[in-house]
């Protein structure tokens, strides 16, 4: 989540967040918080159209991982900070659980697609043998001469 975007939900000023993670810049490590490059926010802008005015500072901008945002409500410390963190952390876990759960039925699409890849190999192969042996049937058989006795030949 960006910078901008948690510090309405909280309640706060964009600068007055950011303030208050640089002061506690021990508390967010790379993987619970990092800062965009110039060519990331170009991007980023590029993605929104039009902004309003004063919407994004001349600043670096956050973004922050669920275990960064976990740690803003310590960082902030207000009544709503923890109210409004509690609520994106569930809204984390319930996406979490959606996306294990498509990967779930990911994983069983492939299956079968695997055993369908197989049966249709199984089946060009039945299919092929059926067209030799109606090739067989349908090629002519040679006259043969016969064996044995025959009647005009008397001793």
């Amino acid at each position: 989540m960006l910078d901008s975007d948690l510090a309405e939900l909280y309640g706060v000023e964009t600068k007055q967040l950011k303030r208050q993670v640089k002061r506690n810049v021990e508390r967010f490590p790379e993987d619970f918080m990092f800062e965009l490059n110039t060519e990331e926010q170009k991007i980023l802008r590029s993605q929104f159209g039009t902004l309003r005015h004063g919407a994004h500072s001349k600043y670096n901008i956050m973004a922050f991982t669920e275990q960064g945002v976990a740690m803003l409500s310590s960082v902030l410390n207000s009544t709503r900070a923890i109210e409004v963190n509690i609520q994106i952390i569930r809204i984390f876990t319930k996406m979490r659980h959606v996306l294990s759960d498509n990967t779930e039925i990911r994983l069983e699409i492939e299956k079968i697609k695997g055993k369908l890849d197989n049966q249709d190999k199984n089946m060009e192969i039945v299919f092929r043998y059926l067209d030799e042996l109606l090739g067989k049937q349908e090629q002519p058989t040679p006259k043969r001469t016969r064996i044995g006795f025959k009647p005009d030949e008397l001793y």
